[in-house]
């Protein structure tokens, strides 16, 4: 037993250590990518103001927090090494978007220092979070502790957890499209009745893939209890993915300016793609 206590506490490897560093590289580009190609993130780099770079950035790092505590590669990890990785995450994916950036020539000699920070901060928001997830998903059979202590982790926490894991998802989801200029004008030119069945369609998407993700792991007398469950979690990611589009939207200035009625439907506009990353989160970004 004391073995087993002190291989777990053992630092990993050399090789362990390049292996989960290229895991989350994969996750930080596989989900980063659309923005780092997107010219409304590159323009909202140069004009964002300084305090909206100071929220992101403690911001990003509480997403991680809640992440790798509740669904991380090692969920049994105290608050001390979850912080820790946060720290590291987040400095990964500062690095790994100035890289990228500065090779697609969206950084580097001729741009202004304050244009080269926004830029590189607004983008890492997302790489960290997407180093997060590729470590914990690409390496998700990794680890030998995974049964019973895991599971307790798991349990832990439940409410919190679910909420977590489904604001990361509405995050990442959101945020390829929440930049465009393409959500401003869907949400001009599309009429109240339109909208308000895009908000129940948006609803309705988030409770049947809840439905069929709680039907995969329930057994038949469960299922009973199940769809009530399934009406209140479906609720509840509809109002998670409406107050990440609206984080997102406020960020890149979307509320600046407008009318009220036009605020709100950018935010039902956002909500379609935040409810499929908050529904879908729940087994996608949980390993």
């Amino acid at each position: 037993m004391t073995d087993a206590v002190d291989a777990a506490r053992r630092p990993p490897s050399i090789r362990a250590s390049i292996e989960e560093y290229a895991r989350g590289l994969v996750g930080g580009l596989l989900f980063s990518l659309p923005l780092l190609y997107t010219m409304e993130v590159w323009w909202t780099g140069a004009i964002v103001q300084p305090y909206r770079l100071l929220i992101l950035l403690p911001f990003t790092y509480v997403l991680l927090l809640g992440y790798n505590r509740f669904a991380g590669i090692r969920r049994d990890s105290s608050w001390v090494e979850v912080a820790i990785d946060s720290v590291e995450e987040l400095g990964l994916g500062v690095v790994t978007a100035a890289g990228v950036l500065f090779l697609l020539g969206r950084i580097g000699p001729g741009f202004s220092f304050e244009e080269i920070l926004g830029r590189v901060i607004i983008e890492a928001a997302i790489v960290a979070i997407g180093f997060s997830i590729g470590t914990a998903q690409l390496g998700a059979g990794d680890e030998e502790d995974s049964g019973k202590d895991d599971e307790d982790s798991r349990d832990s926490w439940p409410f919190a957890r679910e909420v977590v894991i489904a604001f990361c998802g509405a995050i990442l989801f959101a945020a390829n499209v929440a930049p465009t200029e393409e959500i401003l004008v869907i949400a001009v030119e599309t009429s109240p009745l339109r909208l308000l069945g895009l908000a129940i369609t948006s609803f309705a998407m988030g409770s049947i893939i809840l439905h069929f993700s709680k039907m995969k792991r329930s057994t038949a007398a469960m299922r009973d209890d199940e769809r009530m469950a399934t009406l209140f979690g479906s609720t509840i990611m509809y109002a998670v993915s409406l107050g990440a589009s609206a984080i997102l939207l406020w960020f890149f200035g979307r509320f600046d300016g407008v009318a009220f009625d036009v605020a709100l439907s950018q935010l039902v506009v956002l909500g379609f793609p935040a409810i499929l990353g908050a529904s879908t989160g729940r087994f996608l970004l949980d390993p």
